[in-house]
This record gives C-alpha cells, sequence and structure tokens, in this order.
C-alpha cells in the first residue's frame, strides 16, 4: 500500500463526520443547495475506495490503521478485501445519491440541517463498522449506528409513532449489540486475537472450542436483530417512520445490511459447522417467508417495500447459512442486486408521496404521463427486483437455484422457499413500480410532476447500473463479485454466470417463479384481503409483544424500585452492613479461610491497656448517650483513643490523621445537630436495635477476621522497597507517607477531597434547607 494510503484512507473514513459537522452550517446559508456541497464527502470517499479496486481483485487484502491502546493490543485499524470493499463502495455510492436526494425531499423543512448531519454521521458509522479490523471499533460502530438510527428515525419527533419506532429500534439493536459485545469477548478469549484480518486464519480452533456454540449465538443474536431477522423483524417496517431517505439508505446498503456483513465476515472461521448450517437456514428461511406474506398485505409503497427488504435479509441470511461456493455466490450476487433496486424503488416510493401527497397505492394511478422519469426508473428497478434477463438481479435468481437446486429433501424445502419467496417479490416489486403509474388518472392530494433533478437522479442511476452490470457482467464479477465471494468463503472463487440464460433447472425455476409471480400480481387485491385475514387470525404479533415487555420492564422497575428505594436511610444503610458482613464472614468459613487464632501478648504496657479500657469505655457510653449530642462526644473519646493506641505502637503520622479526623468529625457534628433535635436518643424499637447490633457485631467480627488473615500472611515488601527507593528520586520527600498521598496517589487523593467538598455541601444544603423552613414557619406563625 502507497505511503500516504493509511493517511487517505483515514481521511476517507473522517470525511462523512466532518460533512456531518458542517451540515447545520452549510444549509443554513445554502439551503437545499448544500446537499450538492455535502454529497462531496461520501463521493471523495467512494473515489478514494474505488482504488483499491485493482489491488483487492488481484487477491490482495489492505490493512492499516494506527496502534490506540498498544498494552492492550488495542487499535483504530482497517481491514480491506472484497467484501468490506465492496460494501464500502455500495456506502459512500449510495450515500452521494441519498444526500443529493435528501437535498429534494427535504427541501423548505426547518430541520433540514439537523436531518444532513444525522444521515452523514449514520453514513460514517456503517462505513467504520464494514472497515473495522479490531473488535473494538467494529463494537464501538456498530453501536453507533444503532444511535445513529435512533436520531434518523425518531427525526419528526413531535409525533408518537415516530418516538415509538425510534425507541423500539434502539432496543432491539441495541440489545443485540450487548449480545455481540459479549461474542466478541468470547471471539478474543477462544482465539487471543482482537482483529479479523488475524481472525479469518483461525477457524479450526474456533469451531474445536468448547465455547463454540455460545459465541455463535452471541454473534447471531446481535446479526439477527440488526438485520431484523424472525423474531426480532418487527423494528424494522416501524422504521418507515423516518423520512423515505433514511428508509431508501437504510434498506439499500446500511443498517439491516450489516447482521448480513457481520455473518459473511465470519463465514470462514464460525461456518461449515453443523449449528451454523441448521440456524441460519432455518431462520433466515423463516424470515423470507414471513415478509413475503406481510408485504402483500400492505397498501403503503414504504411497508410494501420494506417487508420485502425483511424477505430479502432473510433470504441472504439463508444462502449464507447454506454452507456451499454456489450458495455464497448467489448470496453476494443478490446482496448487490438487492441495494441497487431496492435503493432505486424506495427513491421512487418518496418521490411519488412527495409530489402526489399519498403513498396508498390503491389511491395512486396514471402518474407515468405525469412523471416519466420517475416511471422509467422504477420499471428498470422492478425488472431487476422480478429477476428477469439482462438484470443484475437476473444473474443473482440463476446462481440462488443453481445453489439450492438439488434431489435431497432439505434442498427441496429450501428451494421452495426461494420460489414462493421470490415469486412474491416479483409481485410487489412490480406493484410498487406499475400500479402508481399505469392505468386511469387518479386525483391525489397534491398535483402531480416530475420532481427536481435530485429526486429522479439516484433512482435513475441506480436502475441504469443494474442494467449496466448484467450486461457488462464480466467487469462487474472482476472487481466486484469475485472478489468478495472469496473473501467470505476464505478461497479463490470466479464467478462468471452471464445475462444469456443456461438451459437446465435454474431456468425452469426462474420461468415458474416469474410465472407465479405475474398470477400473484394480477390477484393482488384478492391475496392481499386473504393476507389480512390470515395475519388478523393469529392475534398480536412480536410488534405487540414488545410492548408488552416494555410495559412489564417499567412495572418491574417500579416495583423493585419501590424495594429497594423506599426513600428511608436507615434501611438503605441496614442493606449496605448486610451485605459488607455477608461479603467479610462467607467466604472465609466457606472455603476454610479462617485465620488462627492470635496468642495473648506476653507483656502488655500499662498504659496501652488503660486506653484500650478508655475505647471500651467510650463505646458504652455511645450506647448509653440520652440524648445525640453526648453520643457524639462519647464516639469522639473512642477515636481519640485509637489515636494514642496509633501512637504507642509506632505510627505517629497515622495518629495524627486520626487526631485531625475525630477532631472534626466531632466538631462539625456537633455544628450541624445544634440545627436539629438534639434531645431524641433513639426511635428504634427493641428488637430492631438488637437486629442492628447483631448486623454491627457482623460487620466487626468480618473485619476483624480480615486483618488478622492480612497480617498473618507473609509480608510483600515490593511496594514498600518501591517507595523508599523512589520517594526521593522521584517525588523529592523525605516524609514515604507523605509522598504516596500526595505524588503516587495523588489523584486518589482529589478524588477523597472531592467527595469530602460534595458530602460537604451536601450538609450545608440540608441545614439551609432546614433554616428555611424554620423561618418559613416562624413567619406563618406571626400571621397567625
Amino acid at each position: 500500500m502507497a505511503a500516504n494510503a493509511p493517511a487517505l484512507t483515514f481521511f476517507a473514513l473522517f470525511l462523512p463526520f466532518l460533512a456531518s459537522v458542517l451540515a447545520p452550517v452549510l444549509t443554513r446559508f445554502l439551503g437545499d443547495k448544500a446537499a450538492w456541497v455535502l454529497a462531496l464527502a461520501p463521493a471523495l470517499a467512494f473515489a478514494h475506495f474505488c482504488t483499491f479496486l485493482p489491488e483487492i481483485a488481484a487477491g490482495e487484502v489492505v490493512t492499516g490503521g494506527y496502534a490506540w491502546a498498544p498494552s492492550f493490543n488495542l487499535s483504530f485499524s482497517w481491514f480491506l478485501d472484497g467484501l468490506s470493499l465492496t460494501f464500502a463502495l455500495l456506502i459512500t455510492g449510495i450515500g452521494t445519491l441519498i444526500v443529493l436526494y435528501s437535498g429534494g425531499y427535504m427541501k423548505g423543512h426547518e430541520g433540514q440541517g439537523r436531518f444532513m448531519a444525522f444521515i452523514l454521521a449514520f453514513m460514517g458509522a456503517m462505513l467504520g463498522l464494514v472497515v473495522s479490523d479490531s473488535f473494538l471499533m467494529l463494537f464501538v460502530y456498530w453501536e453507533l449506528t444503532s444511535i445513529t438510527s435512533f436520531l434518523l428515525i425518531g427525526f419528526d419527533h413531535e409525533r408518537e409513532a415516530a418516538r415509538r419506532a425510534a425507541l423500539q429500534a434502539l432496543v432491539v439493536t441495541g440489545g443485540g449489540g450487548l449480545c455481540l459485545l459479549a461474542g466478541l469477548v468470547f471471539l478474543w478469549n477462544i482465539t487471543g486475537v482482537t482483529q479479523l484480518s488475524l481472525l479469518v486464519h483461525l477457524g479450526d480452533g474456533l469451531r474445536q472450542s468448547p465455547f463454540y456454540l455460545a459465541t455463535l449465538l452471541l454473534v447471531l443474536a446481535g446479526a439477527f436483530t440488526k438485520s431484523a431477522q424472525f423474531p426480532f423483524h418487527f423494528w424494522l417496517p416501524n422504521a418507515m417512520e423516518a423520512p423515505t431517505p433514511v428508509s431508501a439508505y437504510l434498506h439499500s446498503a446500511t443498517m439491516v445490511k450489516a447482521g448480513v456483513y457481520l455473518l459473511m465476515r465470519l463465514n470462514p472461521v464460525m461456518g461449515d459447522t453443523p449449528a451454523w448450517v441448521i440456524l441460519l437456514p432455518f431462520f433466515g428461511g423463516i424470515t423470507l417467508i414471513a415478509g413475503t406474506f406481510l408485504a402483500v398485505r400492505q397498501t403503503d409503497l414504504k411497508l410494501m417495500l420494506a417487508y420485502t427488504t425483511m424477505a430479502s435479509l432473510g433470504l441472504l441470511v439463508m444462502l449464507t447459512g447454506f454452507g456451499s461456493a454456489h450458495a455464497v455466490e448467489a448470496a453476494v450476487l443478490y446482496l448487490v442486486a438487492h441495494s441497487l433496486f431496492k435503493g432505486a424503488l424506495f427513491m421512487v416510493a418518496g418521490t411519488v408521496d412527495h409530489e402526489a401527497g399519498t403513498r396508498d397505492v390503491t389511491k395512486l394511478g396514471g402518474l407515468r404521463a405525469a412523471m416519466p422519469v420517475t416511471f422509467g426508473a422504477a420499471l428498470l428497478a422492478a425488472l431487476s427486483m422480478g429477476g428477469l434477463p439482462l438484470f443484475f438481479g437476473f444473474l443473482a435468481k440463476e446462481e440462488i437455484y443453481a445453489a439450492l437446486a438439488a434431489g435431497n429433501p432439505r434442498a427441496v424445502f429450501f428451494t421452495g422457499l426461494a420460489v414462493i419467496g421470490n415469486a412474491l417479490m416479483f409481485a410487489i416489486g412490480f406493484a410498487v413500480a406499475l400500479k402508481p403509474f399505469l392505468g386511469p388518472h387518479v386525483e391525489t392530494p397534491k398535483h402531480a410532476h416530475e420532481g427536481p433533478m435530485t429526486l429522479w437522479l439516484g433512482p435513475v442511476v441506480l436502475s441504469v447500473l443494474g442494467l449496466a452490470a448484467a450486461l457488462f457482467s464480466g467487469l462487474a464479477h472482476r472487481y466486484i463479485s469475485s472478489p468478495m465471494a472469496s473473501a467470505v468463503t476464505d478461497q479463490k472463487i470466479v464467478i462468471d454466470i452471464s445475462t444469456v440464460p443456461h438451459l437446465g433447472l435454474p431456468l425452469l425455476l426462474s420461468v415458474i417463479t416469474v410465472l407465479l409471480g405475474a398470477l400473484a400480481f394480477w390477484r393482488l387485491t384478492d391475496l392481499r384481503a386473504f393476507m389480512v385475514r390470515a395475519v388478523e387470525s393469529l392475534g398480536p404479533g412480536p410488534d405487540r409483544g414488545f410492548d408488552h415487555v416494555v410495559s412489564g420492564l417499567v412495572r418491574l422497575s417500579v416495583a423493585v424500585t419501590r424495594l429497594v428505594q423506599p426513600g428511608r436511610l436507615e434501611i438503605y444503610i441496614t442493606a449496605t452492613f448486610i451485605l459488607l458482613a455477608v461479603t467479610l464472614l462467607v467466604p472465609p468459613f466457606l472455603f476454610g479461610e479462617l485465620p488462627a487464632m492470635p496468642a495473648w501478648p506476653e507483656e502488655l504496657l500499662v498504659q496501652e491497656a488503660a486506653f484500650f479500657a478508655i475505647a471500651v469505655i467510650g463505646l458504652i457510653a455511645v450506647l448509653r448517650a440520652k440524648d445525640r449530642l453526648t453520643a457524639i462526644v462519647s464516639l469522639g473519646i473512642q477515636g481519640f483513643a485509637v489515636a494514642v493506641i496509633f501512637l504507642l505502637f509506632g505510627a505517629p503520622d497515622l495518629s495524627f490523621t486520626q487526631f485531625m479526623v475525630e477532631t472534626l468529625s466531632v466538631v462539625i457534628l456537633a455544628l450541624v445537630m445544634t440545627r436539629l433535635r438534639l434531645t431524641p436518643r433513639d426511635h428504634r424499637p427493641l428488637g430492631q436495635s438488637l437486629f442492628d447490633g447483631m448486623v454491627a457485631v457482623a460487620c466487626g467480627l468480618g473485619f476483624t477476621l480480615l486483618l488478622l488473615k492480612s497480617t498473618q500472611a507473609p509480608f510483600d515488601t515490593v511496594l514498600t522497597d518501591f517507595f523508599n527507593t523512589y520517594s526521593k528520586t522521584v517525588a523529592h520527600g523525605a516524609n514515604v507517607v507523605n509522598v504516596i498521598i500526595v505524588d503516587f496517589r495523588g489523584t486518589d487523593t482529589l478524588g477523597e477531597i472531592a467527595v469530602v467538598m460534595v458530602t460537604a455541601l451536601a450538609v450545608l444544603a440540608l441545614i439551609r434547607v432546614r433554616a428555611g423552613k424554620k423561618v418559613a414557619d416562624d413567619k406563618m406563625e406571626t400571621r397567625r
């Protein structure tokens, strides 16, 4: 890699975030024209990643980055191969068109600058995710996509539906992200590496690990929630509450494909196991069928496309887990084809809504004359989605059937799922592309006309690319498809499928798919009514279940809060000391680590015995005190006695500190108590007093055993030698204790001081509240 390539790659990864920061300012001064300036960021990043195409096509990989925390093996690093480079090109290329589309779609909106900032930050998060090499960098970007998508889905935050959809997406994908974090930790502990570029060569050891299944389930939880696999699919259609540019970007090249990317990335190291080839096709197949069936019942253009995206993601997961090279080739081709035609169709749906004022397919018709360019783009995209010849979708569909079709029952079952799913997606694709534009003219809320160039440029470019990629399939396979499939399988793969149909079972299945799709399109109204009745008969689905789960969590949190946070300080203190006593006493008795009982000292000096006796007298005085002030003063007797004992045992510094603490404590407590009622001695009944005494004795016994065990262990002089050696040479202090507190533990000491200061401020606030209440009571009494 060229010497300046790492710096350029880092800059390319940073460009979307830089544009995100500048977006509000540019939009304020340039209005919707700012989109042309902001689109330069993803366009330049796209151009930079294009420079890696020859190198990646030749079978090389590109790594780079910067050390972040070398002692922990953490780095900000990237890993470019056929898989990550293809995703990077889709994210930046389609992202450029989405930014331009957003400029036209959000024109005149008061929050346009905020929207541009969000979508560019989302772009940067997704771009960082797919090129990440280190596990930590992958997870950070993974969660950042969830956060930025939350902001985008809830962009119209004044609407309750948008807020709910955003929260739902964040909860589901964020929860999956935590599972992924645990899975990455497992990967780290099993393999000992923290970089994907190293992980791809350690598959055998990982698959043989006893923790493989746990790791797989955690990774699948992260991938399935992100890519809306059953039963976590419900958040994706609700995300259509976001403005259409978000939907187009979300479904074509970004967040929902992050889970698919992760599965493809880990296929060389986690694939080819019974769990992998069972779980992925099973859940992918369910998601495929559920998505197409639910799409049929919709009349909203965006929801129709959203559910077909869910189905397409299921198809991709099913193919990734199927376990053959042909299945991976089919997944790669379909992923690229889907990105092109789905991005185009979503932007078409948004343009129709923007110009006609509705997305309801039953209230649209005859728009072809008013919106000819948009209609042309929609038709080309639908032809690719339907898998018809001369389009990239046709190549993908042929490869799907070539990969799945076989004589065994498993292959027959999944082939049938693919045929049904593709046929229904054929019907939905043409319903979105044809029904709003053909037939008699239908009056719409707005006078429909062709939108500005920013609205039709994206659909035209993507739909034409779907045609060009198939017509020039040799180039597409050389630079995109083959390197991507090779990266997913970790072996050299050359894809050579072209637009020329090959006689055989795959072509027959394609014909059957088209015929079934045409029939479904013809009877779409009847099919929709049937699916509405069928879904209603099933009762509430996962979406309603999410509401019940959230409501249950809220009720549970309220109950737990009332239990552990009743608002009484004595309960908090009692619970704290009980836990402390259990922590100190249970392990020594449970594991047989009790200290040996010390021998009685041969000689006990009179002065030492006297001060021990004074400490005991002070304790008795505290327990027998008739008011709080007496108890405080008696407590000081104990503190001063302990300070003298420290002095007698040769610890003058500690003794001086104890004297200061006890003096200040007694004075401050006495001053505080003068503002409170000093007469009451103890409001607790005898039973509670006995219980509290037992807790206090247990804590004291626990600390005694801990200290005895500590003093009986061999003394380690490593720290002592260190401080004695470096106190003068490093900290320039002769008093070792002072040097430890002020220099070696300076931050710790600062923290302690801060805690004392905050406590003092809290006490002062309580005193003032008390004084203020007393003044108010006096004024009220005077008025009376």
